[in-house]
C-alpha cells in the first residue's frame, strides 16, 4: 500500500516469512517514507526482538537513562523499556520481527546481551554468510518487495541451518508464557518443561533476554494495552491480565511505556494517521504497540 499527501509519499508492505522459518520468524515489513518533516515515534515493549535493515537513512533512537543512538542498520533484543525512533521524514527499509529464540539462533549471541539495547547487528559475534549491511545493500538494490523478501527467506533460512538450536524447552516455555500472555506464574512454568526454576531462569535469559519474570511483564502489559485500546476500562483490565489492582497496573504502564494508561489510550483514539497524512502502523499485527509523537516536541521521558 502506499499514497501521497502535500508533505511527501509513503509505501508499506507487510508479509509473512516462508512457512519453514514460522514462527521463529514472525513477519517483514518493508516502507518507504519520503516527508518534508523529521518523524518520532514512541515504541513500546514487545515479546519480540527486532531487526531493522536499513537502505540508507539513519534512525535516532533514545531510551531511557541512556545517550541517543544512531544507525542505519539496527538490532533491538527484548526489553523493558520504551524506545523513540527519530528520522528526517526520509526512511527505507525492512523491519524483520523474530521471537527472541529465533534470535539467538541467527546471531549465536547470548540475549541477555543484548536486552534493553540497540546495537548494529553486524557488530554481533556471528559466522554468518553475508553481513547485516551488505544484506541491507542488496536489498535495496532489488526491485520489488517481493524479491526482497524472497532473499530475506533465503538468507535466514541459510542462517537458521548454521546457527545454534534454541532449546526445545526454552521454545515450549516462551510459546507457553506467550500463551498465557504473561499470566502463567514461573514454578508452574519450569514444573512444565522439567526444569528447576533456577536452571530455567538462567536459560531463558540466555536465549530469550529477559528472565521469565520480566518477560511476563512485557507479555502482560503488551495483552493490557490491547484491551485498553479495545475499549476495556483500567479496573477490568488490570484484574483481567493478573495485576493486583489499578494502581499496580498505571505503575507498570507508567515504567514500560513512558505514559499512564489514560494517556496512552487517549493518544490511540485520534485519527489512525500522521500529521503528514500517512497511515501508523503497528508492529504486531493486532496489537496496540506505537504512537506518532509531535516532530520537535519534548519527549516521553528524560534521557540523561
Amino acid at each position: 500500500m502506499g499514497g501521497e499527501s502535500p508533505s511527501g509519499s509513503w509505501e508499506f508492505a507487510l508479509t509473512l516469512p516462508h512457512p519453514r522459518l514460522r514462527p521463529g520468524v514472525i513477519s517483514y515489513r518493508g516502507f518507504r517514507l519520503g516527508f518534508e518533516r523529521p518523524r518520532r515515534r514512541l515504541e513500546t515493549p514487545i515479546g519480540a526482538a527486532t531487526l531493522l535493515l536499513g537502505f540508507g537513512e539513519p534512525v535516532r533512537v533514545l531510551r531511557p537513562g541512556r545517550l541517543p543512538d544512531t544507525r542505519v542498520s539496527l538490532f533491538c533484543g527484548p526489553t523493558t523499556t520504551p524506545a523513540v525512533g527519530e528520522h528526517s521524514g526520509r526512511l527505507a527499509g525492512i523491519e524483520v520481527l523474530l521471537t527472541p529464540w529465533a534470535a539467538f539462533t541467527l546471531f549465536g549471541t547470548p540475549q541477555y546481551e543484548l536486552a534493553d539495547r540497540t546495537v548494529d547487528p553486524d557488530e554481533l559475534p556471528h559466522a554468518l554468510d553475508i553481513g547485516v549491511g551488505e544484506l541491507a545493500g542488496a536489498l535495496a538494490a532489488l526491485p520489488s518487495w517481493e524479491n526482497r523478501f524472497a532473499l530475506l527467506d533465503d538468507v535466514f533460512a541459510r542462517w537458521s541451518e548454521a546457527g545454534v538450536p534454541s532449546s526445545e524447552r526454552v521454545v515450549r516455555a516462551w510459546s507457553e508464557l506467550v500463551r498465557s500472555g504473561g499470566a502463567m506464574p514461573v514454578p508452574r512454568l519450569a514444573e512444565e518443561v522439567g526444569w528447576s526454576v533456577r536452571h530455567l531462569e538462567s536459560r531463558f535469559r540466555e536465549q530469550i533476554g529477559l528472565g521469565p519474570k520480566a518477560a511476563a511483564r512485557v507479555l502482560r502489559l503488551q495483552r493490557a494495552r490491547r484491551l485498553l485500546v479495545a475499549g476495556r476500562g483500567v479496573a477490568e483490565t488490570a484484574a483481567a491480565c493478573g495485576f493486583y489492582d489499578q494502581a499496580h497496573l498505571s505503575g507498570e504502564f507508567k515504567a514500560m511505556t513512558g505514559c499512564t494508561p489514560r494517556e496512552f489510550t487517549a493518544a490511540r483514539r485520534l485519527p489512525v494517521q500522521a500529521a503528514d497524512g500517512s497511515p501508523v502502523a503497528d508492529r504486531l499485527a493486532g496489537e496496540a504497540t506505537s504512537l506518532v509523537l509531535a516532530s520537535g516536541g519534548s519527549s516521553v521521558f528524560s534521557n540523561t
